[in-house]
């Protein structure tokens, strides 16, 4: 059974008071602007992720972050590479120009365990978001905000016995990232059927597609595609058209496109981590760690999912995906 999200009763009451995204070029910062309700310092905290170019995910979760900077008087900076190595270096920048938060995801922790010491080191508080669950207490981050990736698969693999899906073909769009794996291998561990990995190069489309074609045609005992990436369910879609399959395809994450391909039957089910939530949160707790050295999770993560989304629930989703925010 699939633990309960937690924390969403708190963000609310905290707001009272969701793959730079695709629209930003790798390393460009983006400012939050508007009135603050707070009277606290005007801080800056930098977010620097394992984003590539033209990753929706990561718009959704800047949406929540600069909404949180806004209402908490803070500076965000935002930067991206989706290479471990120069995301690295966009984390060094942030401690040198010494900002008074960090937040990061750790898609690929060996290579940013050294710069996260420093910023440690430094006397900067940093949060995990999204990957890196594991990682975050030995790196002595003060929590971690995301999906726990072996519960979500988990859940899916559950979903997809309820459905009566005998083989699934679970599509890697960056090999290497620990958090995809952990999709995957949570997948097998609750699906009575059999799980098969694909991996893809997730910045080119057209290859996705094209891998995803041919094993669907080697492979006709495929019946389900799980993919783990809203931008690559409609792919997707058009992979299972072409190859003449009938595997129903399901997805990790939720975009307005998601959303609308739910409504349409064209997709089974997507399971929604709430990337705004995730964004929002990790913002509003330096704050509060800051001005009132508040904590969340008492030394655990705290989760923004997994919700399994059906069509039914499609309808009542529109609303925000068209504003960016789920």
């Amino acid at each position: 059974m699939v633990p309960a999200v937690l924390a969403l009763g708190l963000v609310a009451s905290l707001a009272g008071c969701s793959s730079s995204g695709g629209k930003k070029a790798e390393g460009e910062e983006n400012r939050s602007q508007g009135k603050a309700n707070v009277s606290t310092p005007r801080w800056k905290f930098a977010m620097v992720t394992h984003s590539g170019d033209g990753d929706t995910f990561w718009d959704i979760v800047q949406s929540g972050a600069k909404e949180a900077s806004s209402k908490d008087n803070i500076e965000f900076l935002y930067s991206h590479d989706k290479q471990a190595g120069k995301q690295a270096e966009l984390v060094q920048a942030a401690i040198d120009k010494k900002v008074d938060g960090l937040i990061v995801s750790l898609a690929k922790p060996a290579a940013m365990k050294n710069v996260v010491a420093k910023a440690v080191k430094a006397g900067i508080p940093v949060i995990t978001i999204n990957s890196g669950q594991a990682e975050s207490p030995k790196f002595k981050a003060l929590a971690h905000i995301g999906q726990d990736e072996t519960v979500a698969g988990e859940a899916v693999g559950e979903e997809l016995n309820k459905r009566g899906k005998k083989k699934a073909l679970c599509l890697l769009h960056e090999q290497g990232n620990v958090g995809l794996e952990q999709r995957c291998d949570g997948i097998g561990k609750t699906f009575d059927g059999k799980v098969d990995k694909l991996y893809a190069d997730g910045t080119n489309m057209p290859d996705v597609q094209s891998s995803l074609e041919s094993k669907l045609q080697s492979t006709k005992s495929i019946d389900t595609v799980v993919t783990l990436g809203a931008p690559f369910a409609p792919t997707a879609a058009k992979a299972v058209d072409a190859a003449g399959s009938k595997a129903e395809v399901n997805t990790f994450d939720l975009n307005a496109q998601v959303a609308k391909d739910l409504k349409g039957k064209k997709l089974g089910f997507a399971v929604d981590q709430q990337p705004y939530l995730q964004g929002y949160q990790a913002v509003d707790l330096l704050w509060l760690h800051r001005y009132n050295a508040n904590m969340l999770g008492g030394g655990e993560p705290v989760l923004t999912g997994p919700q399994i989304l059906r069509q039914g629930d499609a309808s009542a989703l529109e609303k925000y995906t068209k504003r960016g925010t789920r």
